[in-house]
């Protein structure tokens, strides 16, 4: 239950109140510490300025392989930290020393990297933190902490069981590096490893004209890693990135990583597990404290590791908290944000949790619930003693002609996959690679209707949820292997489609098996093993489960829930399978889609789930409509399947072409077509005196195609003179593509 106030408000009050007695010395003391085998690390030591001379310290300890610190030009403005500055410029004149290291093969550190977070990288922490409780500014209590892959090396260094580490606090950061960053449902997400490659060679190999496409690193005054202090001339630092052209490739390495677990070709000991933190987990001591933070959209799945961490640790002092961020927390992803920046404290957050488990303060935050959560479109914060929330849930089901119903029903969709759709360059994918995201999902509006959708009645009422929601699909395929997009969306009472969260799943991987202890979660489970990938029998119908990345949202009254199916994000994901595009075919009788409740009440939708209602409702919603009739393309002419008024214009009444020439029009040319007024009306419909009976004095004509082009029949809307203007006419337009699946006069054979 949540209580008051609320986290935001209790750690702003908390930061305001904390002393901070220390200052920033005017550069941190730097140098090399050599490993077992000789390999000579770089590391910078900020101790608080303004103490005692014998002054000892609690230690925090960041490994990054983004630079410890830029050397700039002279004179130059800019931070020489990037990365990490933002730790050490907060904690030290806290009472914390902050300990950067270039981990090895980066920065001004030797060695090469044999692998994106590498095993020797663990073992090195834990030499660090030897080297570190040694030394005389020491107090021999350890902490661990830092954004993405430092998160990560947070978890490695407390999995080493090392005795002075007391708690660790990794931010935005994977548990998996297999499934929550690069191979999210078994799919690889080939733009991260594209981008992120040119990051490595940006960094590791000191090719500083690659860093100009990411922001945080592009200044022209960055001159590769700065050189410890013995080395004056930077000779040592040329040396150490020469080794580093030794380094692997992203784009090669993770080609060796396509199945979980899977060894590398040359040592079968060598897998995606030996890059992520849960493999080694059982090493962390059960009094090691542990703090989660992720946001909604961070990146292809660390919300996934960082409820994956504070499932798996339960038996630790553990603390997680999931706000309104994309990676790293540098922009609030709220559409309802009131500015661009988070007005929630992270680093405070931290700092109440250093306090508590590294200096034994009386903060408060123990006797608190363990996890706190924003529910988005509500704008506030949750808070529970477990996740999910709550353990109750709403079933919906995709019906015929595009409705997303409270029963379920027989029937099919066909679905062809589109290859060319995308979901943009304003996504969670983005950040993860260094790229700078601002306004997520601005461009959502209308990359739906390209896909397969159903649409469920407005709400009566809010509807919130918070946890995963999960797709239980039955469908049939004409490929061996297919990627799955499952997509949720709000529609809100005004036609704007806001995106709320989505899932992918490579078919191949389609088995669940039972989560190992290293991994405990509460949505399905794939190992992603070469043994366990099949390819998908051809026209054999398939229970497929779906998970979608987790969120808390609040749907609003008015609002309408969408459930869209897709088979590619040509941004950001590798195509599957190769050649041509597969066919899904839904079988809506047995498929259902699972929603975490967040709420007490049961929800409310308004009467009336049939698809023509759903029409009416959503065509209405757009513009001032008397009347709608739907004609369907049979032989020759048109079958009028529904109206709105059949006194006037029967349910099944039939035309031909030859004796509607307007249709023939609307059918061959495929634009909407207006006829505004009554010397229109005589010219175009030779039955223009029942349309005039009506009332009406406007039709428009709005034609409706499958998805290969061929066309299926025309909606048409009566208003008064004027109803329908040009914008009016293309959002009326995309509303009628959504609704194709009416026309079809049999599911079960037709694709639409």
């Amino acid at each position: 239950m949540p209580i008051s106030p609320d986290l935001r408000t209790r750690v702003t009050a908390y930061e305001a109140a904390r002393k901070v007695p220390f200052g920033l010395p005017p550069q941190p003391a730097s140098q090399y510490v050599e490993m077992k085998d000789g390999c000579r690390i770089a590391i910078d030591v900020y101790l608080p300025d303004g103490g005692a001379k014998t002054a000892r310290f609690p230690s925090l300890l960041v490994f990054t392989p983004y630079f410890r610190r830029f050397k700039r030009t002279a004179s130059s403005t800019v931070t020489a930290s990037p990365n990490t500055g933002k730790i050490s410029d907060y904690f030290v004149p806290r009472g914390y020393a902050v300990v950067v290291i270039d981990v090895r093969g980066t920065g001004a550190s030797f060695g090469t990297r044999d692998g994106f977070r590498s095993p020797k990288e663990r073992e090195d922490s834990a030499q660090i933190a030897d080297w570190v409780i040694a030394q005389a500014w020491s107090n021999g209590v350890l902490g661990a902490t830092g954004i993405s892959y430092l998160g990560a090396a947070s978890d490695f260094l407390a999995s080493t069981g090392h005795s002075s580490v007391k708690a660790i606090a990794p931010l935005f950061s994977v548990w998996d590096t297999y499934s929550d960053n690069y191979f999210p449902g078994g799919m690889q997400c080939a733009s991260l490893t594209k981008i992120y490659d040119r990051l490595m060679m940006g960094l590791d190999l000191d090719q500083r004209e690659y860093l100009k496409d990411f922001s945080y690193y592009a200044s022209p005054d960055y001159q590769g890693p700065h050189p410890v202090d013995e080395d004056s001339d930077g000779s040592l630092a040329r040396a150490a990135v020469q080794e580093h052209q030794g380094n692997f490739r992203q784009t090669d390495f993770m080609a060796d990583l396509s199945y979980r677990e899977d060894g590398l070709p040359y040592d079968p000991h060598y897998s995606s597990a030996s890059i992520s933190p849960y493999s080694y987990c059982k090493g962390i001591r059960e009094d090691v404290a542990i703090l989660s933070i992720s946001g909604w959209l961070d990146g292809a799945g660390y919300a996934n590791g960082a409820i994956a961490r504070h499932l798996t640790l339960s038996r630790n002092p553990r603390h997680l908290v999931l706000g309104p961020w994309d990676h790293g927390a540098r922009i609030d992803v709220s559409p309802w944000r009131k500015d661009e920046a988070p007005d929630f404290p992270v680093l405070g957050c931290v700092l109440r949790f250093f306090d508590t488990y590294l200096l034994g303060a009386d903060t408060g935050l123990k006797t608190e619930p363990a996890v706190s959560y924003y529910r988005l479109h509500e704008e506030r914060w949750g808070e529970a003693e477990t996740w999910p929330p709550r353990t109750s849930e709403v079933q919906l089901f995709p019906a015929a002609h595009g409705a997303l119903a409270t029963k379920q029903a027989d029937g099919q969709a066909a679905y062809q996959v589109d290859p060319t759709l995308g979901t943009g360059s304003q996504t969670r994918y983005e950040r993860i690679a260094g790229m700078d995201s601002r306004d997520y999902y601005h461009d959502w509006q209308g990359r739906t209707a390209r896909m397969l959708s159903w649409d469920s009645p407005p709400l009566e009422a809010p509807l919130a949820f918070a946890g995963h929601a999960v797709l239980d699909l039955a469908a049939a395929f004409d490929a061996p292997d297919a990627g799955l997009f499952v997509y949720l969306s709000e529609v809100e009472a005004d036609g704007s489609e806001r995106y709320v969260s989505e899932g992918v799943l490579r078919a191949l991987f389609r088995q669940e098996t039972e989560a190992p202890e290293t991994i405990r979660i509460t949505w399905p489970y794939r190992d992603f093993h070469r043994e366990s990938a099949s390819p998908l029998p051809l026209g054999e119908v398939l229970s497929i489960r779906v998970a979608l990345l987790p969120t808390a949202w609040v749907f609003q009254a008015g609002s309408k829930l969408r459930l869209s199916i897709s088979g590619a994000d040509k941004d950001h994901f590798k195509k599957v399978p190769h050649g041509k595009p597969p066919r899904i075919t839904v079988d809506l009788g047995r498929t259902s889609f699972h929603l975490p409740l967040d709420q007490e009440v049961p929800i409310r939708f308004s009467a009336g789930t049939d698809g023509f209602a759903a029409l009416v409702r959503e065509m209405r919603e757009t513009a001032n409509i008397e009347y709608l009739t739907v004609l369907r393309y049979e032989d020759g002419g048109a079958n009028r399947l529904y109206s709105t008024a059949p006194e006037l214009f029967a349910h099944d009444g039939f035309k031909r072409f030859s004796d509607a020439p307007l249709m023939e029009k609307v059918r061959v040319s495929a634009q909407p077509i207006l006829s505004d007024g009554m010397e229109a009306l005589r010219i175009d419909f030779p039955d223009w005196e029942t349309i005039i009976k009506s009332g009406c004095e406007a039709v428009l004509n709005l034609p409706v195609r499958r998805q290969d082009g061929a066309a299926l029949g025309q909606i048409n809307l009566l208003g008064q003179k004027g109803a329908f203007s040009p914008e009016t006419i293309a959002r009326l337009s995309a509303s009628a593509a959504r609704f194709a699946g009416l026309f079809l006069p049999d599911l079960r054979k037709e694709p639409v």
